[in-house]
């Protein structure tokens, strides 16, 4: 019953950490990258899906991205999309391919990327800590039950702060790693 515990609490920090490096992802370091455009959704025949399930995405060098529509109608729906988001990126059309040049980041644009990677770095702290939390008020639980003494439960604790201590440490180094490229000229 332990294990399970301390199983599913090491699951739900690595997971934690997958939505962190899937939000880092979408904060540009000045390059060009397919999954900048990926929270970006458009009108498609009145749903509203994602870009890349309308067109293809790729990155032509590393300071454009191509975007190809697979209908010939969805060329400027796309356009717009892009234009309106809050990416302040601006397409050129040429035809049926678009192409978008990414501008080069200010130094002011750059600190200010840096506080975003920052908070989210800060948010996946948090919730490993309240994974941390449930797991530890599951112990308890299970101590009050009299389901297990009270040694396994202070072993099972402490083997779940191991558990965070190795998760916090990753998000520290994956936000010293997104920092320094963002940082870098």
């Amino acid at each position: 019953m332990l294990n399970e515990i301390q199983q599913d609490a090491s699951e739900r920090m690595n997971k934690t950490l997958a939505s962190l490096d899937s939000a880092f992802s979408k904060i540009r370091a000045g390059r060009a990258h397919p999954s900048l455009l990926e929270q970006i959704h458009v009108d498609y025949y009145g749903s509203m899906v994602p870009i890349s399930q309308v067109a293809n995405i790729s990155a032509e060098d590393s300071r454009t991205l191509k975007v190809t529509p697979w209908e010939k109608d969805m060329v400027a729906v796309i356009e717009k999309a892009i234009m309106t988001s809050d990416l302040g990126l601006n397409p050129q059309t040429m035809g049926q391919v678009m192409r978008i040049p990414l501008p080069p980041l200010t130094e002011e644009r750059r600190r200010e990327l840096v506080r975003v990677v920052k908070d989210e770095a800060e948010q996946a702290k948090v919730a490993i800590r309240n994974i941390r939390r449930d797991a530890n008020s599951d112990f308890k639980e299970l101590l009050k039950e009299k389901e297990v003494s009270e040694d396994e439960a202070r072993k099972a604790e402490d083997n779940v702060q191991k558990i965070t201590d190795d998760h916090v440490k990753s998000v520290e180094d994956k936000l010293n790693h997104k920092e320094n490229s963002l940082l870098e000229i």
